[in-house]
């Protein structure tokens, strides 16, 4: 994220794009402002949220007037985006926090990719987690790196 100057006015507006074109209308954007002046204090594209582009400025206005006229521009998001909405976006949480011991995985990553299994133990210390192969033959403990799992389902709580 860019950012220039930001005032105590300042709102974020979403603006809608052709899916894999947020790039390019971000550099249209900016060569805009930088040629007419508009007071766009920031822009942002999101990896996470494909075809959308986030502006900082005043008020709608200023974002309808930047943006308009642009092929790969679909609408202006009606509104305006709190910035805590957007601030889950920015702070990546280490995925070893997210899980536990019995969650079901996917692995992302490495030799087992597409594999699914179960967490047996966790290494917060080393980032390592030590899975049970659920599509093997055979039960197999294996450790890998935390970043290789995503989350597929939480174990269940055993009611007493």
């Amino acid at each position: 994220m860019t950012r220039v100057a930001t005032g105590p006015s300042t709102r974020f507006f979403a603006v809608k794009t052709t899916g894999g074109w947020e790039k390019t209308v971000t550099s249209l954007i900016s060569t805009r402002i930088a040629l007419k002046k508009k007071p766009i204090y920031s822009i942002l594209v999101l990896e996470t949220l494909r075809g959308y582009v986030f502006l900082e400025a005043n008020n709608a206005q200023v974002v309808g007037e930047t943006v308009s006229g642009f092929k790969h521009v679909k609408s202006q998001v009606p509104g305006m985006i709190q910035f805590p909405d957007l601030e889950k976006f920015l702070i990546s949480k280490p995925t070893i926090l997210e899980l536990g011991v019995n969650d079901i995985v996917e692995i992302v990553g490495g030799p087992f990719k597409g594999m699914r299994a179960k967490i047996n133990r966790l290494e917060v210390v080393h980032s390592e987690v030590t899975i049970v192969l659920l599509d093997a033959a055979y039960q197999m403990p294996v450790t890998i790196k935390a970043n290789y799992l995503k989350l597929v389902e939480k174990a269940r709580v055993a009611a007493t």
